[in-house]
């Protein structure tokens, strides 16, 4: 019997390279340059407006293209074009708008948290159902990108006319790029109700709800070179003639990528304004309460993920203009066991459990609560801390749950996000939550990006990471201030059950685990 032939090594990034990686956030777009071992040689981000009237929250799409080409311009100028081999670009997650054939905005764009198609959500669970519980996520919210296709249907005049497109945010953007329609990676079309196991979409029910098959745009993988910039998009952005487009991922992907959590097992936890938890699983998660749900990453790994309602947020609503360094030292000092629930969300908790009527509350030690922003006896230093002790509970709570799921959480830890920059709201994490935890040294979704379109060069997603990711420190968990919160997570637990928010199931195994 012949030799097997060996398998095929690592590949190695091309040294002189420089990848671009785009970000589309909510207030800003932003262009990085990055080189084949990680270096950031220039970035640059240029603002963008909303405009928000109740549950609704649009931009003007024609700014995303604008802000982009300036940011580009910029951190470009000075790199050498022949060093430029690629890009990729992330958005957020659920933005969508209509187009005309030529890729004009005929619609503003309904941003991710827009929550005008409640009645529309209704409607695409019901047609959807089966599908929905196939993919492990259940149910859609009204935020989600395909109640909001139905909404455009059912009141934009534009979408009746011959040859209407819809476009995801980074789609539009594309466009402009390549010079032409490219196709939309599958990510972004995750909320639109695209089938990631079969990989196309699902015509019947998209028939069954209006959905003309002509509207929706052809869908790759992320990972995969869709096009190339045209001599037009040269011109006003900087990028070379010729640079392939990389199919990117949204916005929460993105940083995962950023962070290197890519291993089965890995986390990145992104504390913001809200909470955002993406992993790295060798199978599909399905959720029956329809709080996770997963992406399909690049080759055969699947992303599962979650987006809380609560987090950071909450300091500057109840410490609005306060030194947040000097409650953080104060709050350390007196390192009490009060804890707070940091919810942020006028709507209700999303994730690790789902409440439409929760509401922060403050948890005295021994158990005594009381409402969010009721100082009662505890002083301005210890409602701070009693947050920063809030969301190490709610976090910790969030990996109870993966692990009921049957998601695998035992990996390495990245800590992201502004939040991830309060060394001492890190190293409470780390205690809270009892491993060790990894702070990377640029953690954003445009680093993501980056990496995503160094896979051009033919490199595995978690090549282009270990090459290009760089990790600034970790931390180390200390025992026994672990063994002095886990009483205070319990409490925590408890209460959320009390309240009728939290399964008395996973209540359960989120005790299990820490009696462990």
């Amino acid at each position: 019997m012949p030799d097997r032939a060996p398998e095929p090594g690592p590949v190695s990034l091309p040294q002189d390279a420089v990848w671009l990686g785009l970000d589309l956030g909510t207030q800003s777009a932003r262009c990085l340059a990055v080189d084949s071992a990680g270096h950031v040689l220039a970035a640059a981000s240029r603002p963008l407006t909303s405009h928000r009237d109740g549950n609704r929250h649009e931009q003007d799409p024609e700014q995303w293209w604008s802000a982009l080409t300036g940011a580009c311009r910029e951190a470009l100028d000075g790199i050498e074009p022949h060093r430029v081999r690629g890009l990729a670009l992330d958005g957020t997650s659920g933005t969508i708008l209509l187009a005309g054939p030529d890729g004009t905005p005929l619609t503003r764009g309904l941003m991710y948290d827009d929550g005008r198609a409640a009645e529309q959500a209704v409607r695409a669970n019901e047609a959807g159902a089966r599908v929905w519980q196939e993919l492990g996520y259940r149910s859609m919210q009204p935020s989600w990108a395909l109640p909001k296709l139905l909404w455009l249907l059912e009141n934009e005049p534009a979408a009746a006319a011959p040859g209407t497109r819809l476009l995801h945010q980074v789609d539009l953007v594309t466009w402009r790029l390549a010079g032409r329609q490219v196709a939309s990676d599958a990510s972004h079309a995750l909320k639109t109700g695209y089938h990631l196991l079969e990989e196309r979409w699902p015509e019947k029910e998209f028939a069954d709800l209006g959905v003309p098959a002509g509207l929706l745009p052809e869908v790759v993988r992320p990972g995969a070179v869709i096009g190339s910039v045209g001599p037009e998009a040269a011109e006003l952005t900087g990028i070379p003639e010729g640079t392939p487009i990389v199919a990117g991922m949204t916005d929460g992907c993105a940083a995962q990528i950023g962070a290197g959590a890519l291993a089965p097992g890995a986390w990145n936890s992104v504390l913001g304004t809200t909470l955002v938890f993406k992993g790295a699983s060798p199978h599909l998660v399905r959720d029956p309460h329809g709080v996770v749900y997963c992406h399909r990453g690049p080759g055969d790994a699947w992303l599962p993920g979650g987006a809380s309602g609560s987090g950071a947020g909450v300091l500057s609503r109840e410490f609005p203009g306060a030194d947040l360094d000097r409650l953080t030292v104060e709050g350390a000092e007196l390192d009490r066991d009060t804890v707070a629930y940091p919810l942020v969300s006028t709507g209700g908790e999303r994730f690790p459990f789902r409440a439409p009527d929760a509401r922060g509350f403050l948890l005295a030690a021994g158990g005594e609560a009381g409402e969010a922003g009721e100082p009662g006896e505890a002083g301005e230093a210890e409602r701070f801390h009693a947050y920063l002790l809030g969301v190490a509970c709610l976090e910790r709570l969030c990996f109870d749950y993966l692990d009921l799921l049957g998601a695998p959480v035992d990996g390495p830890l990245t800590l992201t996000g502004g939040g991830a920059r309060n060394a001492y709201w890190s190293r409470l994490r780390a205690d809270v939550l009892g491993r060790r935890v990894r702070l990377p040294e640029h953690a954003e979704g445009a680093l993501g990006m980056a990496v995503l379109a160094a896979t051009s060069s033919g490199a595995s997603l978690q090549d282009a990471a270990a090459a290009m990711v760089r990790i600034e420190r970790e931390i180390e968990p200390d025992p026994a201030r672990t063994a002095r919160w886990l009483p205070v997570y319990v409490s925590f637990v408890e209460e959320l059950v009390r309240r009728g928010w939290l399964d008395r199931a996973v209540a359960d195994h989120a005790r299990g685990r820490a009696a462990r």
